[in-house]
């Protein structure tokens, strides 16, 4: 028992031992998301355990690099390992009682399924292929809709167990945020309803937009983007040019160590928290090049992801706290039991002492989490006369400084879909 404890200990240690990411970050912050995307694929051994992480990563970074074909394969192999993970985890339980969650195979997190649905859109988008961005935004609304009673049934057992065994749950562990509808995929839905002509649809889209934020104040604390207003009233002949910039990183997870008193003992619960990572950008801007008198068009943020990914975590937050401690009660207890038997004088004071020590070290936080996607949507649209049309979208910082420039040339037609797609993950 002891050489298992042991070993379990160093393997706990050495897992947490190295950045592994260092390289790809680095590419991915210079923009070489081909270069970040490769070392993924020439290091996946080493870095990837877990295959819905290989997935979603470098699923985004082809998705970033214009490898549309490559994007839709990895994140529609991402989906299905996600609903394979979550069904295998229920058989994988009894090993995360007994160490933690880090013995299961990592099923996602529910912003990660939903978002690779709309990733996947933009892929088709960008493939010609309107029909199957729609499917793609139907899936994230389904998924929406299934979220807001996904956990209920597992939070309400576990509740129930921990009560049997005397475990107080601390208020704070239950879940007050409820988010079921996405500004940005009511957006592009309305957008690919419209380019099909289907206007009757993409009303009903456009005042799902609005309820999103209606009903989500603690995620949608910005305003309704003003464009959203003029995007179903295209005067005749003329073309709208419609921009959606993605900026910054999305969340990581970080471990939180408590020590809690229940049953007579103060025990340490090490929970895993969603910490947004900083973006340098403040503002986003479309530019106007060449002989023209058209003003600079500011995108208004439209979805903060991050905002959303802790708002989705913290459905599955109180199950993750009572299964924590419930389970480091019953390794404080087998502790106690050993200690009991050494007082007797049978000889347990090493087990004791390894029970204790495996106690305190195993109990870690699943901190796993997809690195790629972005932080923050920003969108603008322009009604225009069709033509050929150069511009320029720009990043700021919050001081002024131009932080990224990316140019653009593009015929802008009437009675088409003209979606510009930006990007700086700084």
């Amino acid at each position: 028992m002891i050489g298992f404890i042991s070993a379990v200990i160093v393997v706990l240690c050495l897992s947490c031992a190295t950045d592994q990411y260092t390289q790809v970050d680095s590419a991915v912050a210079a923009g070489r998301y081909d270069r970040g995307a490769a070392i993924i694929e020439e290091n996946k051994k080493g870095i990837y355990r877990d295959a819905i992480l290989y997935y979603l990563d470098k699923g985004m970074l082809e998705h970033y690099a214009g490898n549309y074909l490559d994007s839709i394969e990895l994140l529609q192999n991402g989906e299905e390992a996600i609903k394979e993970a979550f069904t295998k985890s229920i058989t994988q339980e009894i090993g995360s009682f007994i160490i933690n969650d880090n013995t299961k195979d990592y099923s996602g997190e529910d912003y990660e399924d939903m978002y690779l649905n709309v990733f996947n859109a933009l892929n088709y988008y960008h493939k010609n292929d309107i029909s199957e961005a729609l499917v793609e935004i139907r899936r994230m609304n389904e998924k929406l809709q299934e979220l807001a009673i996904k956990y209920d049934q597992l939070t309400t057992s576990l509740e129930q167990e921990a009560i049997k065994n005397g475990a107080a749950i601390p208020e704070s562990a239950h879940s007050s945020v409820d988010f079921a509808n996405s500004a940005l995929a009511r957006y592009l839905g309305m957008l690919f309803f419209r380019a099909n002509g289907k206007y009757d649809d993409a009303r009903i889209d456009y005042e799902q937009l609005k309820i999103a934020f209606n009903k989500a104040p603690a995620i949608y604390t910005n305003p309704v983007p003003g464009s959203i207003d003029e995007e179903l009233t295209i005067p005749a002949g003329k073309a709208r040019l419609n921009v959606i910039g993605f900026a910054g990183l999305s969340p990581i997870k970080e471990e939180r160590v408590e020590r809690i008193y229940t049953s007579d003992v103060f025990i340490k619960i090490a929970l895993p928290v969603i910490e947004e990572r900083r973006s340098q950008v403040d503002r986003v801007s479309l530019v106007f090049e060449g002989e023209t008198t058209l003003p600079p068009l500011t995108l208004e943020l439209l979805e903060n992801i991050s905002a959303v990914a802790k708002a989705t975590f913290t459905k599955k937050v109180p199950s993750i706290y009572i299964k924590t401690i419930l389970r480091t009660m019953a390794k404080s207890g087998l502790a106690s039991f050993l200690g009991e038997k050494e007082e007797e004088g049978e000889g347990y004071s090493y087990a004791r002492l390894a029970m204790q020590a495996f106690t305190e070290v195993s109990e870690q936080a699943d901190t796993r989490l997809s690195r790629y996607f972005p932080s923050k949507a920003y969108i603008g649209g322009i009604t225009l006369e069709p033509g050929v049309y150069s511009f320029s979208i720009n990043y700021y910082a919050s001081d002024g400084r131009l932080i990224q420039s990316e140019k653009r040339t593009m015929d802008i037609q009437a009675h088409n879909l003209n979606l510009v797609e930006a990007l700086c993950l700084k």
